[in-house]
């Protein structure tokens, strides 16, 4: 008997995870043969069961429904008898939950900020960016390439969720950016991967791997043609200075070049100048004490221009599904990853308030212009987040603002256990 219905795309790998997870506990679940992607996602009727509009969603037999891969695959996870998806210990079930929140905020974040710039489908092309995170996503399996040294599985001695999570990651990873030299220096990370994508009831999920000869890089789009000038016509015959040797080779040099498609322009670029340099708030939140005379905030004050910037409260929407503290600050991080390409329009300051199973994140964003949703709208998850612009004239918004800087934030009866700074 079926266990709910997965709407997904057969390529999306956070879908292929899910169906994986199903069948290794030997659970029957069914993927909806009329989903028809940015078209069913985008109605009303689909919204009202998946408030983001997003796949993967999954609705059960009773109406239960969720959205997120993370969330979904948890939960599936839980309904498998006798499995050990989840591990067979409260250290174990920790463990598990390490390595997957690994693997989606570290491996998957730099490989997918890659992938978007080269396909475009991100931002306009950037190289330093895109060396930066292909960079971290070396580092990334580099640490996956030591653990496995020693190890069949990321936890234990069988598969668990943290394994099934992590193969459907690579497989693009491995698809797009680990290339033969790559693969050859990480042997036990080649020899995990095939382990787990050739198990049985894998194979027809995860389907053939195509293994990436050369690793992606951004290819321009061609330059338009040079039009071909028309035919002079026959000049009339005259006489005429004797031209310079060469003249006609030196009119041929001469001829412009096509130009290049210039480089799309960032709208926040064309703001009015600001008095306010965010790179400079950077460097005396980095070196001054937050509170007090002569602190970063009095320095904040004196120079901030509140035409220019503006100031957000930042909180994410599903602190339910929040567990572990360090796993919530791993998932701030994450966010600011895929925030790289707004760094030279925003500074940020958020945390994790409260404890285990018990806790929210929540911050503040110092940005460029009077609306946060083009400066954010880079980041994929950006709509994960709720936004509000505070008013510094109003004193709770300030408090506010203050204490976010100063990670001394309290609200609900939660204290700042954890925080992270975008700069």
């Amino acid at each position: 008997m079926s266990i709910g219905t997965l709407y997904t795309t057969p390529a999306q790998p956070q879908g292929q995870r899910i169906r994986a997870i199903a069948a290794f506990g030997g659970l029957q679940i069914d993927v909806a043969q009329d989903y028809v992607h940015n078209e069913t996602n985008r109605t009303d009727a689909y919204k009202a069961k998946f408030a983001s509009g997003k796949i993967p969603a999954f609705e059960d037999k009773e109406g239960f429904t969720l959205f997120e891969s993370s969330a979904i695959s948890r939960y599936v996870a839980s309904l498998a008898p006798n499995s050990t998806l989840l591990g067979s210990s409260a250290h174990e079930t920790a463990l598990i939950d390490q390595w997957s929140a690994y693997a989606e905020h570290e491996v998957m974040a730099y490989a997918y900020v890659s992938l978007g710039l080269c396909r475009g489908s991100l931002t306009p092309y950037n190289k330093p960016i895109d060396q930066t995170y292909r960079d971290k996503h070396t580092r990334s399996i580099g640490v996956l390439e030591k653990h496995l040294s020693t190890r069949t599985f990321l936890v234990g001695h069988r598969i668990t969720l943290a394994d099934i999570t992590l193969a459907s990651i690579l497989k693009v990873s491995f698809t797009y950016f680990i290339d033969p030299q790559a693969r050859a220096s990480h042997p036990n990370l080649v020899r995990y991967f095939e382990t787990i994508v050739n198990q049985p009831k894998f194979k027809d999920i995860f389907g053939p791997i195509e293994y990436a000869e050369k690793a992606l890089q951004y290819v321009p789009p061609p330059k338009p043609a040079k039009e071909a000038k028309p035919a002079a016509p026959p000049a009339a015959k005259e006489e005429k200075p004797k031209a310079k040797p060469k003249k006609e080779e030196e009119d041929d040099d001469d001829e412009p070049l096509v130009p290049e498609e210039p480089k799309a322009k960032n709208p926040l670029d064309a703001l009015p100048k600001s008095t306010f340099n965010l790179e400079d708030w950077k460097r005396a939140y980095s070196n001054l004490d937050t509170r007090g005379k002569g602190g970063s905030i009095e320095w904040f004050y004196e120079k901030f221009d509140k035409e220019g910037f503006s100031i957000w409260r930042v909180d994410f929407k599903y602190n339910d599904e929040l567990t572990q503290v360090f796993m919530s600050s791993n998932q701030i991080g994450g966010f600011f990853n895929r925030l790289e390409a707004s760094r030279k329009y925003l500074f940020g300051s958020m945390g994790v308030l409260g404890k285990a199973n018990d806790s929210v994140i929540s911050g503040v964003f110092i940005l460029r212009g009077p609306d946060a949703q083009p400066v954010v709208d880079v980041a994929p998850d950006w709509e994960s987040y709720t936004y509000k612009k505070l008013d510094l004239e109003n004193d709770a918004d300030k408090a506010y603002f203050e204490a976010a800087l100063a990670w001394d934030l309290e609200f609900d009866g939660k204290a700042w256990a954890d925080g992270k700074n975008f700069k």
